[in-house]
């Protein structure tokens, strides 16, 4: 119930919101916009050729050309202005402002324009949706068919049996040996190594095992609600992505967000473990959990400190070998563990890829249906009116607001991952990569994982609909993690 209430609230809020922009501001386009808009299409391109002031007649002119595109608008005693475009290839807008109440002459300045941008409205976001489930087709193919071989095989019994004392007493309802622990442990490897593309048909077939356990098979069980929290606490080893996107942008040191954002995904994960068990009534501090943990830990802090001392372009290199490295020395393994049993490994193979390509398309209605809400809290200006409120409610507490500008990215990473990779591209051109708002971006971007996507695709794969606290508790742990980071960016970026 708590998932029906949340996405029927995105629809209403964002309806509502686009309502007031046609009533009250004058946009005409907003429901055009939030229907049939496409990210790829070009800002109007209004008016161009000022050298400074311009006429009232011209102002007149002005107002008649942009009103149609139903662009920013303020108009009081004191000031009128109207947004526009001054480069459809470009983010930087003209505004054109009235020197005083009784003149009839208008200046311009560049500004930054505030949620602006064209997005993806409901009828391609459907078509992004499809899309998404087609292009997992084949990789969900590919991994669930490896993954048919292994059980085949007994390697994902022999997982289990090694990590099954360790996730016996975090999963209580899952026995020891049963295939589900080996699954979970392959996708939180996959996750730990940034192999998104392996990460999600493990995922998977880890939701389709638990499912196997699960009584009541509409609820969510314990075991699952603790899975899909310690998955979408996103723990990422080497923010790969993040980093190659910084050097791209020239940043004097593209690596340097990487130790805060290591240790932001850990807390969001620690975070996620402990809200989950304190609602399930688990003891964390059992021997056997605080030694797999510390375990984990020192390899991590191992690893850390290793990849520091190389320079970024080192860096992108290891963390390649060490993520795609194992994944190819997981598939020899497989393979060569199957002929050794004498399974006839091709057959196997093809019957675990059939199971991927109808996984993939069982998730598509849960995927267009999440995506579609999502989409139109984007375009009706929901996220402006939220960023916004944020700034003046810090402002006026008098505190430190440097911070806001590198929110949008963190409101957006649950709902959306293109969407938060383009909010931290927007924030690192505008304010520049090695600025305090570009890397508390870049952290906040590979320090939590797109909560609403998760839910909508797992819990769609094993037709779950009472998901219980899941959402509430993935939010708690993004926002422990949220504030992790912009703690971090302050302590180590405090003066940027």
């Amino acid at each position: 119930m708590a998932l029906s209430r949340i996405w029927s609230a995105f629809v209403i809020i964002a309806i509502s919101v686009a309502a007031f922009h046609w009533l009250v501001l004058g946009n005409e386009v907003i429901f055009n916009r939030m229907v049939v808009g496409k990210a790829d299409e070009s800002y109007p391109y209004v008016l161009t050729g000022y050298d400074g002031d311009t006429t009232s007649a011209t102002r007149t002119a002005f107002v008649n050309a942009v009103k149609p595109y139903g662009f920013t608008r303020r108009d009081s005693a004191k000031d009128f202005r109207y947004i526009i475009t001054d480069n459809p290839s470009s983010d930087t807008v003209k505004a054109l402002r009235k020197i005083a109440p009784e003149a009839t002459v208008y200046t311009y300045a560049y500004v930054k324009a505030i949620g602006m941008k064209p997005v993806d409205g409901i009828i391609e976001t459907c078509k992004s949706a499809v899309n998404i489930c087609i292009g997992l087709i084949g990789i969900m193919a590919l991994f669930m068919g490896f993954m048919s071989i292994a059980e085949r095989a007994g390697g994902i019994r022999v997982l289990s049996r090694v990590i099954g004392p360790f996730f016996s007493r975090l999963f209580p309802g899952v026995p020891k040996d049963h295939p589900a622990n080996g699954h979970m442990m392959l996708n939180f490897s996959a996750n730990l190594l940034g192999l998104d593309n392996a990460a999600t048909p493990f995922g998977l077939k880890a939701m389709e095992s638990l499912q196997e356990l699960n009584p009541r098979k509409e609820t969510a069980t314990d075991a699952q609600i603790m899975f899909l929290c310690l998955h979408a606490s996103g723990l990422t080893l080497i923010p790969v992505s993040i980093i190659a996107v910084r050097a791209a942008l020239r940043a004097s040191n593209p690596t340097d967000i990487f130790v805060p954002c290591m240790i932001a995904t850990f807390v969001a994960t620690m975070a996620a473990m402990f809200i989950v068990s304190f609602k399930q009534k688990i003891n964390v501090f059992q021997p056997v959990i605080l030694a797999w943990v510390g375990g984990v830990s020192a390899v991590i802090t191992l690893l850390v400190l290793y990849l520091t001392s190389l320079s970024s372009d080192r860096v992108q290199v290891v963390s390649g070998i060490i993520g795609n490295g194992i994944l190819l020395l997981i598939l020899l393994l497989i393979t060569v563990g199957a002929l050794y049993k004498k399974i006839n490994v091709f057959d196997a193979f093809i019957e675990g890829a059939k199971g991927g390509f109808e996984t993939a398309v069982r998730i598509i209605p849960y995927l267009v249906g999440m995506l579609v809400a999502i989409s139109m809290l984007r375009t009706s200006g929901t996220f402006d009116v939220v960023i916004n409120g944020i700034k003046w409610m810090f402002t006026a507490l008098g505190t430190d607001t440097k911070f806001v500008d590198g929110l949008p990215t963190a409101l957006i990473r649950p709902l959306s991952g293109s969407g938060a990779r383009g909010m931290m591209v927007d924030a690192m051109k505008t304010f520049g990569p090695d600025s305090f708002t570009g890397r508390l971006a870049s952290v906040l971007q590979g320090s939590s994982d797109t909560t609403f996507y998760v839910i909508a695709v797992y819990f769609g794969a094993v037709n779950i609909k009472n998901t219980r606290y899941a959402v509430g508790a993935m939010l708690l742990a993004d926002l422990v993690g949220i504030i992790t980071a912009i703690l971090l960016c302050y302590l180590f970026f405090g003066g940027a």
